[in-house]
């Protein structure tokens, strides 16, 4: 395509882009976070001063971002014609396109939670060990993504396999729109594979559930009351069921209108997995109610079916060929070894793009 062609359209994506995200509301947003973080007594909550920093930090982020990307185009501009900057002039636009695509998403992380804070859990399926060792790759699927992102995270709660993996493991990771960005990866996982615990290095094939809950940060918005809560302290446990230390750290949660139960045991101190716990869990209660106000929304239309977690979205084949594909999107790679090891992003903005349907081609 003519450099020049290409440029324009650039453009044009780009002002459709920036015209969404409203650059001057953005700059008032900064401006009052700026306000608040100026206050002498804004650091006394320091949970809601992170919060608030980490707020503060992303709006700053996506402003330079724009500023930066509109300052690139018009330096491209009138370069286009010059035959012998032409290689220099591609790499540029391939650059400009590349952050054009990752401001595109902003506009599709729109929806209440997406810019929360995020709880993903993966829990095995049918499968035996097989599916234990399964959900562990997942998780170390995951982890590697958060690192690769910059996202800290913490795992929450673990339980192991006797022989191998994990059972279940939750983490919950402490980045702006973890939610939207991987809210999509909810559903069920399957894996077809030559068995590393069979002699005959059969083929064999493991499910795994994960689920992808925001962090609700507005006590109002899910009310869990006091009187609702069981509460119980145990000593938490490693692999092989070795107590890890001899006092009970480790929380269960149960809430008792719903039946939800959960667990924190990872850290050292009971009050914090006691913390961790009731995020989990609010966030649970949260995704219950949400689905009992779909259900009423289809009931209304006459077409009810009943919602549940174990959609299949994706499966992995490492036998007898090597293939990830999404089957709600259609994406798919033969590069399973990069991905397995968090090269997960492109399939992430499919789901995006699927959803929103505002992709600009």
């Amino acid at each position: 395509m003519d450099l020049q062609k290409r440029l324009e359209q650039l453009q044009e994506k780009f002002q459709k882009i920036t015209g969404q995200l409203d650059r001057d509301k953005l700059r008032g947003e900064i401006k009052e976070l700026e306000t608040q973080m100026g206050k002498p007594n804004f650091w006394q909550e320091a949970e809601k001063a992170q919060k608030i920093s980490q707020d503060l930090s992303s709006k700053q982020k996506l402003l330079e971002k724009i500023n930066g990307l509109e300052r690139q185009i018009q330096g491209i501009s009138g370069l286009t014609s010059d035959e012998s900057l032409k290689e220099e002039v591609k790499k540029e636009l391939s650059q400009v396109e590349k952050s054009l695509n990752e401001l595109e998403l902003q506009l599709f992380l729109s929806d209440p939670h997406d810019s929360s804070e995020s709880i993903i859990s993966i829990h095995a399926g049918t499968g035996g060990v097989e599916a234990m060792e399964w959900t562990a790759m997942l998780a170390r699927m995951y982890q590697r993504f958060f690192d690769s992102q910059g996202w800290e995270y913490e795992i929450s709660d673990e339980s192991f396999g006797e022989e191998a993996g994990y059972k279940s493991i939750s983490m919950i990771v402490h980045a702006p729109f973890a939610y939207g960005y991987l809210k999509g990866e909810s559903g069920t996982h399957r894996l077809v594979r030559q068995s590393p615990f069979n002699a005959d290095h059969l083929r064999q094939t493991s499910f795994a559930l994960v689920e992808v809950l925001p962090i609700i940060e507005d006590e109002t918005e899910v009310e869990i009351k006091q009187e609702d809560l069981e509460f119980e302290a145990f000593r938490a446990s490693s692999h092989g069921g070795q107590n890890v230390n001899k006092v009970s750290t480790a929380v269960r949660l149960k809430h008792i209108p719903t039946g939800i139960t959960v667990t924190a045991q990872t850290e050292r101190s009971q009050l914090q997995n006691r913390e961790n716990a009731l995020e989990i869990l609010r966030a649970k209660v949260w995704a219950l109610q949400e689905v009992r106000k779909e259900e009423e929304r289809t009931e209304l239309k006459g077409d009810y079916r009943q919602a549940s977690w174990g959609n299949q979205i994706r499966s992995y084949v490492l036998h007898p060929y090597h293939l990830i594909k999404d089957l709600r999107t259609g994406t798919e790679t033969g590069d399973t070894e990069s991905f397995l090891d968090g090269s997960i992003m492109k399939f992430l903005e499919a789901k995006l793009r699927l959803d929103k349907k505002l992709a600009f081609s």
